[in-house]
């Protein structure tokens, strides 16, 4: 199994590598006022990869830290549920002659 991990990492990176080879012009990023940014088609792909994958986990992180705090009260619930002792009715035993066999 690592081997084939291994070579499916390999080829990712290869395809990916090969992508930036054939394209590596530069790009012109226009911002207002007529501010304008050349750079590498490659590098700004990955600049904005970065920022949305940046932008994905902070959306996550109220729902990550909220579900967090959930996991720690039931924990602390279990325990302290754990740590009763168990209450309720005792039933004696029958006796086993005292039950019909059914047949």
């Amino acid at each position: 199994m690592g081997y084939l991990t291994g070579a499916l990492r390999a080829l990712l990176f290869l395809l990916l590598f090969l992508f930036a080879l054939k394209n590596h012009e530069l790009a012109t990023l226009k911002f207002y006022f007529d501010i304008e940014w050349k750079a590498p088609l490659v590098l700004l792909l990955l600049i904005f990869f970065g920022l949305g994958v940046v932008a994905g986990l902070l959306a996550c992180l109220p729902r990550m830290f909220r579900q967090r705090h959930e996991v720690q009260l039931l924990a602390a619930e279990l325990k302290k549920i754990q740590a009763q002792p168990a209450a309720g009715p005792s039933v004696p035993d029958a006796p086993r002659d005292a039950v019909a066999p059914t047949v």
